[in-house]
């Protein structure tokens, strides 16, 4: 792969960080002698006398697959920091390139620089993107900047030059999701930690503020900048109407919209198995939300489903324990508004009858551990004991504060007498055949 690496001789962290690059190309950087390191790209440099962010349409004579701008960060509020982003204005051009204007940005690229950034950053410093907001806009390679923030202490630092370039030169992306991000700060703190942990890797990212003001031509030239397949909106970061604004954006340029569980979910799943997997969800119920539990990846993508009246008592047992157990069987549940799993589930071809005897033993050990039950061969009998009224009532005992006492458990004295609430109670009995149940306790 050709990689281009441009900084300016006005610019000290550039030249810093195109010191240590050229520094490690010529001793041979870490893990390059023992093979560890990624394959080798080839790079070249290119210095200009002006400010980076003038400098559109420099790749326009380079053969290249990708460029790289090395810079200084400034901000109002000076941190220590090392940062990536893509280059173009979501709005007015105040910073150089044409106003609503994006370059092609490289997803895959700077997640993989982000992450080595995290990791090398010199003791003090933060790693992070920032949001989409200066010129060059007029480059035709994917291409994106990294900087080191913000003062002069920190671009001349050599120890935060020298964690820059070998962030860039061990890059290796890997499979990813390409996103393009909505609301947050100028440092996208939310889209950073997605970065970090999930296959999501952004290209376009617009502030909190310019998103009441973006237009749908402005959203799709986002996308398409980034090639992404995907939307992530950090709502938090929006009042309800403008999230209503971007979220209609969203889906008249026809993007998924994936929150952060939705991402964490995929883990390390192939983007074409997910999709797969929410157009057979989408099948079975169009409004059920997806929730993915580390899938396992899904060539043949099939639903298997339980007994609803299974699930139903299981979910009544133990709801929560249900579902730290439903993700350790690693497949998706569908949910809605009224029902926070519903009794159809979605595996691969290959796995569904191991996962199918995984979701009923999940349901029959909820109801045993926590209901009291019987066994008549291929019946689970669940014994319920509640209140009847009628008796508390003749044995004395009036609606009000004692009939709440043994409505919890506890006896109460009437006169010289004690009631106990098993003397109150009556039994009721719920059957649940489960063919083959001995398979599952």
């Amino acid at each position: 792969m050709k990689i281009t690496v441009v900084s300016s001789r006005m610019d000290p962290a550039g030249t810093n960080i195109q010191c240590r690059i050229h520094e490690l190309l010529a001793s041979g950087f870490p893990g390059e002698s023992d093979g560890t390191a990624p394959r080798h790209h080839e790079y070249s440099h290119i210095e200009v006398s002006g400010r980076l962010i003038f400098e559109d349409g420099i790749d326009r004579d380079i053969e290249a697959d990708l460029v790289i701008f090395l810079s200084r960060h400034a901000s109002i509020h000076p941190v220590p920091v090392l940062t990536v982003h893509a280059t173009g204005n979501i709005g007015n051009a105040e910073l150089g390139g044409k106003p609503g204007s994006l370059a092609p940005a490289a997803p895959a690229w700077m997640q993989a620089v982000l992450r080595n950034l995290k990791e090398r950053a010199p003791p003090g410093y933060t790693a992070g993107y920032e949001v989409t907001h200066h010129g060059p806009t007029e480059i035709s390679h994917p291409s994106f900047f990294v900087e080191i923030g913000s003062t002069e202490t920190e671009w001349v630092d050599q120890k935060a030059g020298l964690a820059v370039a070998e962030s860039v030169l061990l890059a290796d992306p890997g499979p990813v999701i390409p996103l393009i991000g909505f609301g947050g700060t100028h440092y996208a703190r939310r889209q950073t930690e997605i970065a970090l942990s999930t296959q999501g890797a952004f290209g376009h990212i617009a502030h909190t503020r310019e998103i009441g003001g973006l237009t749908k031509e402005m959203v799709r030239q986002m996308a398409e900048k980034s090639q992404a397949v995907a939307a992530y909106i950090d709502r938090k970061a929006l009042e309800r109407q403008v999230l209503a604004h971007i979220e209609g954006l969203v889906r008249e340029i026809g993007l998924i919209q994936l929150a952060e569980h939705d991402l964490t979910g995929i883990g390390t799943l192939p983007w074409d198995h997910y999709l797969r997997i929410r157009s057979i969800a989408a099948s079975l119920d169009p409004d059920a939300i997806v929730h993915l539990h580390s899938v396992q990846p899904v060539l043949d993508p099939v639903s298997i489903r339980i007994s609803p009246g299974l699930l139903s008592a299981a979910l009544t047992a133990g709801g929560q324990e249900f579902l730290s157990g439903l993700k350790k069987i690693h497949v998706a549940h569908l949910a809605t508004k009224n029902s926070p799993v519903l009794p159809v589930f979605i595996t691969g071809e290959d796995q569904k009858e191991t996962k199918l005897h995984d979701l009923i033993t999940l349901c029959v050990s909820m109801i045993i551990i926590n209901e009291a039950t019987e066994i008549e061969g291929d019946h689970l009998i669940i014994i319920k004991k509640k209140l009847d009224p009628d008796k508390a009532r003749e044995l004395g005992v009036q609606i009000g504060p004692l009939f709440g006492l043994l409505m919890k458990g506890e006896a109460v004295r009437i006169g010289d007498r004690v009631i106990t609430p098993e003397m109150v109670q009556v039994s009721g009995r719920k059957d649940i055949h489960i063919p083959g149940l001995e398979r599952y306790v």
